[in-house]
């Protein structure tokens, strides 16, 4: 499958028109679950999201089968936090493979975590600093994490391989629950980012893209 990654320039292209769609917080509300703040520092702001993203995650939650909600894992991060992110990775990669050029660190990078900066200096707009964006997984009726091959959390641990959405690393379990949880996002209108079963966007370039709409209405909150 050809993936379109994040920083690409056909998905950098795309304009931006802000629609001030405001945001909520979900610590105000009891539809929604969410785990505690991811373990990065500084990150107070991860259950904040865009109204109509909310809106359309409380849909796609009616959608799961009976036993099942979603849990947001993050939401917004803050510029500064998805650049420290980013470095991290992007180190992390140039550890591994010391002879690839900048590209392909970079590209390597993109995979699990939008940058900041693009490769020409261009100053980026990641899915996460506009609220649109979601990293999600799913509870079972006791509030379990139901096995997805990978927890979100555990990211950066990965080579890339069992966070693919369509990973042939997994169990059929962890591919069903998968399967359960993208029918129900795509079908209200979220756009996954296929090297992270867990990230959902919309209203972002990425979302602008792959819906072929001519602007994206969310740039950095």
């Amino acid at each position: 499958m050809d993936i379109v990654l994040i920083a690409d320039p056909r998905v950098l292209a795309i304009n931006i028109e802000e629609n001030h769609d405001q945001m909520i917080n979900l610590i105000k509300q009891n539809d929604i679950a969410y785990g505690p703040s991811p373990e990065i520092p500084n990150n107070y702001d991860y259950t904040k999201m865009r109204v109509s993203v909310y809106d359309m995650l409380k849909k796609a939650q009616a959608l799961l089968p009976l036993g099942l909600n979603f849990c947001l894992y993050e939401c917004y991060r803050s510029l500064a936090l998805q650049k420290m992110l980013f470095d991290n990775r992007f180190t992390l990669i140039e550890q591994q493979y010391p002879h690839w050029s900048l590209e392909e660190i970079f590209n390597e990078t993109t995979k699990l975590i939008s940058p900041v900066t693009n490769l020409d200096g261009s100053t980026n707009v990641p899915p996460h600093s506009t609220g649109g964006a979601i990293d999600v997984y799913l509870l079972d009726d006791k509030g379990n994490a139901v096995d997805m091959g990978i927890h979100p959390k555990d990211w950066m641990e990965d080579d890339g391989s069992y966070s693919l959405t369509d990973s042939l690393m997994i169990s059929d379990q962890a591919r069903h629950y998968r399967n359960v949880m993208s029918n129900a996002l795509s079908n209200v209108g979220f756009i996954n980012y296929p090297t992270e079963y867990w990230h959902w966007s919309y209203g972002d370039r990425y979302w602008a893209y792959h819906t072929n709409e001519a602007n994206a209405i969310f740039g950095s909150y």
